[in-house]
């Protein structure tokens, strides 16, 4: 039997550390302090370019601004505190402050994921139905989507905090990352998480799961779409205008399926894999978001070269 539940309510949880590895904790720093501020700096530029730049206002680009403010918040709400923990060993983070940095990790994922499948459907529209192209994505539908995006994030990751919140948690509260995540901080409950786990998968399903297959849709019907024109030449030049869309699709994915594989069956990987991971989950589409953008975009270009 599991003790008094009053006695197991933690106060506080332990950051993953790398065994061996600790007086390597201040360059590793370094290096996620480097990355974080090459996503401010890039993110922060498209922000400011979309917003000076009139020919850019346009739903793709709002899109990606939406893209880049979610960025922005996501290595913001995870970064500084595990600078914190690797400059100044401080590895404790209280029990509420863990709840709510898993709410604003998972939450902020799911609005990007839905963003992703915006700017998707953006694509679609623009390749299949020019015609109906400025009708059907007005400046309003945009900020719509923009706001269900986000009030579907919420709705659905909310609860992860609120199945946590009553349970009992055992002696041990050593996460596996430098940061708190919903299955992280539910595997050190001892008491039945079954509630936990069937809605952290049935939520997971229903946002990332369902924006994964409906993106592909999109490609799939973009594919045929392109497939109708008559020379490669112009197939290549219509589908070249989905090549950033789709490697930011895949940097987001990636990780993310990486981590979630990580967590199924990688009980007795080393903690270093763990670490690494979640690092590359919360910082790499930061990073390569705006520069993919960047290369592909000449307006953005154009205004990042006159700025330097």
């Amino acid at each position: 039997p599991f003790p008094n539940s009053s006695d197991l309510s933690p106060s506080s949880f332990i950051l993953a550390s790398i065994p061996g590895l600790e007086a390597a904790h201040f360059w590793m720093a370094m290096v996620l302090c480097s990355m974080y501020i090459l996503a401010v700096a890039g993110n922060g530029a498209v922000l400011l370019i979309v917003k000076t730049e009139p020919s850019l206002h346009a739903p793709m680009y709002f899109f990606l601004c939406m893209l880049a403010a979610i960025d922005l918040a996501l290595s913001t709400s995870t970064v500084p505190r595990v600078l914190s923990f690797y400059w100044f060993n401080s590895r404790e983070i209280s029990f509420g402050a863990c709840l709510v940095q898993m709410f604003l990790i998972h939450t902020l994922s799911a609005i990007e994921s839905s963003v992703l499948l915006a700017m998707a459907v953006d694509r679609y529209v623009a390749i299949c139905h020019p015609l109906r192209y400025a009708a059907i994505l007005t400046n309003a539908a945009t900020a719509k989507i923009g706001l269900v995006a986000m009030a579907r994030g919420v709705l659905f990751f909310l609860p992860l905090p609120l199945l946590l919140l009553p349970l009992p948690f055992c002696s041990s509260r050593v996460l596996s990352h430098s940061f708190c995540l919903h299955q992280d901080v539910m595997n050190l409950a001892c008491a039945n998480t079954t509630p936990s786990v069937v809605y952290g998968l049935t939520a997971i399903l229903l946002v990332m799961g369902l924006d994964a297959i409906l993106i592909c849709l999109s490609y799939v019907l973009i594919l045929k779409a392109v497939l109708r024109l008559a020379s490669w030449k112009e197939r290549l030049k219509v589908f070249s205008t989905c090549v950033a869309h789709v490697c930011v699709v895949l940097a987001f994915y990636v990780p993310l399926i990486g981590l979630s594989v990580v967590h199924r069956f990688g009980k007795n990987l080393a903690p270093l894999v763990h670490v690494t991971m979640g690092n590359i989950y919360i910082l790499v589409p930061a990073v390569v978001n705006p520069i993919i953008y960047g290369v592909r975009t000449k307006q953005i270009q154009r205004r990042i070269l006159s700025l330097v």
